[in-house]
């Protein structure tokens, strides 16, 4: 159950940063295999896999 609280956060996080520049981060693929080109803003990605691990939204 975590892992998959975890996947989904990281995903949804990565999708959220692509939608807000797309010209520099694009995110495809599944909950399987992600592919990821881009510039990611780690700050952001660890603040949302803390909160889920924290049991945050």
């Amino acid at each position: 159950m975590l892992e998959e609280k975890l996947t989904e956060s990281i995903i949804g996080e990565l999708k959220r940063q692509a939608a807000n520049n797309p010209q520099s981060l694009k995110v495809g693929g599944s909950s399987e295999e992600l592919v990821v080109n881009g510039k990611i803003n780690l700050a952001e990605l660890v603040m949302v896999i803390a909160g889920s691990v924290a049991g945050g939204p």
